[in-house]
């Protein structure tokens, strides 16, 4: 440690000679990456998997597909009704009109004939419209009498109540692009089409572990200095919501030899190796090492709090993401680098991450150097804006407190305070979290 001078002559004064030899040379700090940055070198390095297999609509939840879908038919197939009532010719709608029945057209069962000039169709809702007629009268505005129908509202604009063929999607048109992660949604709109199937990528294949002497399973009961591992289900499970199939390797001890095993079996047939702990700069720290020795490490660390431990590389054709071991800081690094790689992996053409802009409801400490993603809550302020309220636990180890917690409070690089009620960007938990 170099004591601070008392001024600009310091030494001089007291009749120290100056020697250059003496000085000891410091190297420079590299700077650290930001979050933006790391973001963008590990989506420039990952490419999406090219192969693709045809999956029924039963198994497609969470899929991604490969081409987009164009519809093979109009839909609605055909005009129809939108509403209970008759199908007639607007023509024949005056005041007083008094319509002749002559059939009935259900849903699935349509009317055969052709509706002429004082003539009208009872009519279900989804029911095709009989030939002849071009607008539908709700059956609450006529009074029947046998089969005689008798109009008792004002009339109608021509076509009301119908909902013509094509309306909703033309034949041809593209109604999913390629890239869309498939849901309730999508696989309706499939099912509608009459798709029984889609061509979607295969599944991204990780693998996970966690490493650590002090790590036991849950359930097991702890002896003195040892803890739960709970990255491994945290990872995992959002890994499953990003419909990914994972190879669960386990606890693996802080032992080099078992931690080349663990990496080597894990790259030998995925495409992503995620591990948990041991990205540090702990005596029993060794990811780092190994990457460097059985591949390559592109980045180590992020100007991220929490999270600056984290390392980005390759090993053979897999890529690897070494999070760091305490549980917020692996859970924040997984959710802002590892899932948006994943998605470039997967070939998903997922929606970007929705930020608000909200008034800090405290005050909030800028660290000089990270960017911060306090742990908070999105609240109402009862004046059509929103207010963001940091969680008064903000250690990484300390993972209970996000379940108190809605989303992320971005506070960037800096010096000195965010007042209360100045603006901040909020990022609300998503449906990974």
């Amino acid at each position: 440690m170099v004591a601070a001078a008392s001024g600009p002559d310091h030494g001089a004064h007291h009749g120290v000679n100056h020697d250059p030899s003496s000085e000891q040379t410091v190297t420079p700090k590299t700077p650290l990456l930001t979050l933006d940055d790391a973001r963008a070198r590990m989506l420039a390095e990952v490419v999406p998997v090219a192969e693709t297999e045809d999956i029924p609509l039963a198994a497609l939840s969470r899929r991604i597909l490969a081409r987009a879908v164009h519809a093979p038919r109009d839909l609605p197939p055909a005009d129809n009704s939108a509403m209970d009532g008759y199908a007639v010719r607007h023509a024949d709608l005056v005041p007083g009109v008094r319509l002749r029945l002559i059939g009935s057209a259900l849903a699935g069962a349509p009317f055969a004939g052709t509706v002429r000039a004082g003539e009208c169709v009872r009519i279900t809702t989804g029911g095709n419209l009989p030939a002849g007629a071009d607008t539908v009268v709700i059956q609450e505005d006529v009074e029947r009498t046998g089969d005689q129908v008798r109009l008792t509202a004002e009339l109608g604009e021509r076509g009301a109540n119908v909902r013509r063929a094509g309306e909703d999607v033309a034949r041809g048109e593209r109604v999913l692009p390629a890239g869309r992660r498939l849901g309730a949604i999508e696989i309706g709109v499939l099912a509608t089409l009459g798709l029984a199937a889609a061509t979607v990528r295969r599944r991204l294949r990780v693998a996970l572990f966690a490493s650590g002497d002090e790590l036991r399973p849950p359930g097991e009961a702890l002896a003195p200095g040892q803890i739960h591992d709970s990255n491994r289900y945290v990872i995992a499970a959002m890994l499953d919501r990003l419909g990914a199939e994972v190879l669960d390797l386990g606890i693996v001890r802080d032992d080099p030899q078992r931690l080349r095993s663990a990496f080597v079996q894990g790259a030998a047939n995925t495409d992503l190796v995620i591990t948990c702990g041991g990205a540090s700069v702990g005596e029993a720290d060794h990811v780092r090492a190994l990457l460097d020795e059985l591949g390559e490490v592109g980045f180590w660390k992020v100007a991220l709090k929490p999270g600056k431990p984290f390392i980005f590389g390759r090993l053979g054709t897999a890529f690897v993401c070494g999070l760091p071991g305490n549980p917020v800081s692996a859970l924040v690094t997984f959710h802002q680098l590892v899932a948006p790689a994943i998605r470039k992996l997967q070939g998903a053409d997922d929606p970007a991450p929705l930020c608000i802009s909200a008034s800090a409801g405290a005050p909030l400490r800028r660290n000089r150097t990270r960017l911060e993603l306090l742990r908070g809550r999105l609240e109402a302020d009862g004046a059509g804006g929103w207010r963001a309220l940091p969680d008064p636990q903000q250690s990484s180890g300390a993972f209970a407190s996000l379940a108190r917690c809605n989303a992320f409070i971005l506070v960037p690089a800096g010096s000195g305070v965010i007042a209360t009620g100045e603006m901040v960007q909020v990022l609300p938990f998503d449906d990974l979290l």
